[in-house]
């Protein structure tokens, strides 16, 4: 049994950590100020974790929220590539500032290993696929400069101060509790209530860029065994499944598990995104023993039931 901390636990991707740890038979701390996660989010585990209402920007708080503990999943963020064009500050803010605070808390505190929640974004859009840990990265937005700049601390942490560390880098992930409804809601669960609803999804592009879409459970499994694993070196590894599919084909396989024929309606490109991203997951294999668990076209059909149960 471990003491872990899950920073962003109320959210879509650490609730999921939180509820894997708590079945797991750990002891769970979650530390979030709740600006797009919710309690509500964990509620089926309830009363079987301790909660810190706090920000990642107020040192003192992250000293608190480290206290005790063994392991750190830091996947709170002010995520979003749009949101980092339209308003960059907070996002600084919280992504980098953030992380140092909590790097320091940890090294203070004298945790054990830091997982860190880094982003596929960092690539940029070079031409090359699938993407390797060994390829330069060139951040094409605030929110992926910020990204990167999370996974070079923690690299130097674990180089001058001993703090162990790995950074994931997640590839598009999706899945149940991601809110739909966000102005920079993410791509399946905005088209997946679109179509529902027999509203036009909205496509940023063509819909011929592609992603490689990572369910949930891919990504917790990858956590899991990133906790596990021996010793961690400041180390980044890809944390995806190593496939690539369009937006166009995205939106007609959701339309073909539902039974309707929604079209899109195009839109300019979005300043900062990328138009092809996919995963090279040969590293972690290697070093975590990772393959993906949970298909796309399986992943797919597990969120378009949930979203239909909301309805």
């Amino acid at each position: 049994m471990a003491n872990i901390l899950v920073t962003g636990g109320a959210g879509f991707i650490g609730s999921h950590l939180v509820t894997k740890f708590v079945e797991l038979g750990h002891q769970v701390r979650v530390f979030d100020n709740l600006s797009s996660g919710s309690r509500a989010n964990l509620e089926h585990v309830a009363d079987r974790f301790e909660f810190i209402e706090g920000d990642l920007c107020h040192p003192e708080e992250c000293l608190r929220a480290c206290l005790g503990i063994e392991y750190v999943f830091h996947e709170a963020a002010l995520a979003s590539v749009p949101r980092s064009v339209d308003d960059p500050e907070p996002s600084h803010d919280t992504n980098i500032n953030g992380t140092f605070n909590l790097l320091l808390s940890a090294v203070h505190h004298k945790v054990k290993r830091v997982i860190y929640a880094a982003s596929s974004s960092a690539y940029g859009d070079s031409d090359k696929l699938p993407k390797t840990e060994r390829m330069k990265a060139t951040p094409l937005s605030p929110y992926a400069v910020q990204k990167l700049a999370g996974e070079a601390y923690c690299t130097a942490f674990y180089k001058c101060y001993g703090l162990e560390t790995i950074s994931l880098r997640y590839f598009n992930v999706f899945g149940a509790r991601q809110d739909p409804a966000s102005d920079y809601a993410a791509a399946i669960p905005a088209f997946v209530v679109s179509i529902l609803r027999g509203v036009p999804p909205k496509v940023f592009g063509d819909g011929e860029q592609t992603r490689d879409f990572t369910h949930i459970d891919n990504v917790v499994h990858g956590n899991v065994l990133a906790m596990k694993v021996r010793k961690t070196r400041g180390e980044v590894i890809n944390c995806a499944c190593g496939g690539k599919i369009s937006i166009n084909r995205v939106i007609e396989a959701i339309n073909k598990a539902l039974g309707k024929n929604v079209r899109p309606e195009y839109l300019p490109p979005r300043t900062g995104d990328v138009m092809h991203s996919a995963a090279d997951i040969a590293l972690a294999k290697k070093l975590l023993g990772f393959e993906p668990i949970v298909s796309f076209e399986d992943g797919l059909g597990r969120a378009i039931e949930y979203y239909k149960s909301l309805a």
